[in-house]
């Protein structure tokens, strides 16, 4: 979501060269489709190597940026990328991802790219969108069309009819190198955290969640704490008590952290919020005080205690160890974006299965051992080598 709001911002600047759009991948990748990267040209249009998002791990970009404007010097494009090689192939790029992906070059200024921004910059203001794009590929032109959130056309390529956009729609993404087809992303608009309790704890928070590109509104009921300059990175900072849970517009799709270090204000924001149940409802504290605020409020709000229990996290955050606000936030926030991406609870980490599954499947270490081939010579890179033998 940070990627959005900076190319977003970056497009908003006036000298937009060329969209960089990821739009199928096929194996490993670090980015998945709908990542995004545009470049930046110099006055006069000259290329200068600047850029604003990713398309891979930071593989690809130079090769991507330096080539984008003679790609699209016929009109968009879609260029396929593979790390997948074998022993004696050439390896073009340092890349280490052994998968492929393909990617649609477009260039700035045109209709297409102008809606498409116009949507993104929406989005983010909590607008929901879907944008399907018809690739080019063979005689087969390039098409976009923007829907709204009742689907409702807001903006479609001429050309383009109302049965051609609801069969895409219906589809889903299809792609193929020999046939063509459309990429379909929808645009949601950002999470939102609302931080209750505008304590120096709450800074780092706030801190982290805007790196995310999250929405963050910040409420206390303590004028001289809930400031706007103490918390730059929020988008909204108000004086406010738990009768005004309505004006704030607190809904089941925001993420809530709980942390006045008031007792009594605790309790009225857990008695206003729980009927809401959002999406993900921290509260901080230790657990005998989280059992007693929670009791309390089942109490007034008449839920059952075991629907309060499961509408919270109590104690808040992630069991990471360390030690004040920044170790606490970083639990917080991670917990919270874990839940929000539904993805709580799952390790990554490898197991013995996972490695012994992994290498019958591949085709050995050399698809990544000789990335290293992009290195200068010389003892360094023959000690890189080495290790990755």
């Amino acid at each position: 979501m940070m990627e959005r709001r900076q190319i977003v911002q970056a497009a908003q600047r006036g000298d937009a060269q060329v969209l960089v759009t990821l739009v199928h991948v096929e194996g490993s990748s670090y980015r998945q489709p709908g990542a995004r990267l545009l470049t930046s040209s110099a006055s006069g249009g000259a290329y200068t190597g600047a850029y604003t998002g990713t398309i891979s791990g930071g593989c690809l970009e130079a090769e991507v940026v330096r080539k984008a404007a003679w790609r699209v010097r016929g009109g968009p494009v879609v260029e396929h990328y593979s790390t997948l090689f074998d022993d004696t192939a050439e390896v073009p790029f340092g890349l280490g991802c052994g998968g492929a992906v393909d990617l649609l070059f477009e260039a700035a200024g045109t209709p297409e790219f102008e809606a498409l921004m116009r949507a993104l910059a929406a989005s983010l203001d909590g607008e929901q969108f879907t944008v399907i794009t018809w690739l080019p590929c063979g005689t087969l032109g390039f098409a976009r069309a923007i829907l709204d959130a009742d689907n409702a056309i807001v903006f479609a390529t001429p050309g383009l009819d109302s049965v051609e956009i609801q069969v895409a729609l219906a589809a889903g993404s299809h792609w193929n190198e020999s046939t063509g087809g459309w990429h379909v992303e929808r645009l949601l608009p950002p999470q939102r955290l609302v931080v209750l309790g505008a304590g120096d704890d709450a800074r780092p928070l706030v801190r982290m969640a805007a790196l995310l590109g999250w929405s963050v509104l910040v409420a206390d009921g303590r004028a001289q704490l809930a400031r706007p300059e103490r918390f730059p990175e929020a988008h909204r900072v108000a004086v406010a008590q738990a009768a005004d849970t309505a004006s704030l517009g607190i809904s089941a799709t925001d993420a809530v952290v709980l942390m006045t270090h008031s007792y009594e204000q605790d309790r009225e924001w857990l008695a206003a919020l729980l009927p809401i149940a959002p999406r993900y409802f921290g509260v901080l504290g230790a657990k005998h005080r989280s059992s007693l605020l929670v009791s309390e409020a089942a109490a007034i709000t008449g839920l059952p205690l075991s629907a309060c229990c499961e509408r919270i996290y109590a104690p808040v955050g992630l069991d990471l160890g360390g030690d004040g606000p920044e170790a606490i936030a970083l639990a917080v926030i991670s917990e919270a974006h874990a839940r929000c991406m539904g993805k709580l609870g799952k390790s990554l980490r490898l197991s013995v299965e996972d490695v012994a599954l992994q290498v019958r499947s591949g085709s050995g270490a050399s698809r990544y051992a000789q990335a290293v081939c992009a290195l200068p010579a010389g003892p360094v890179a023959t000690a890189v080598a080495g290790q990755l033998v």
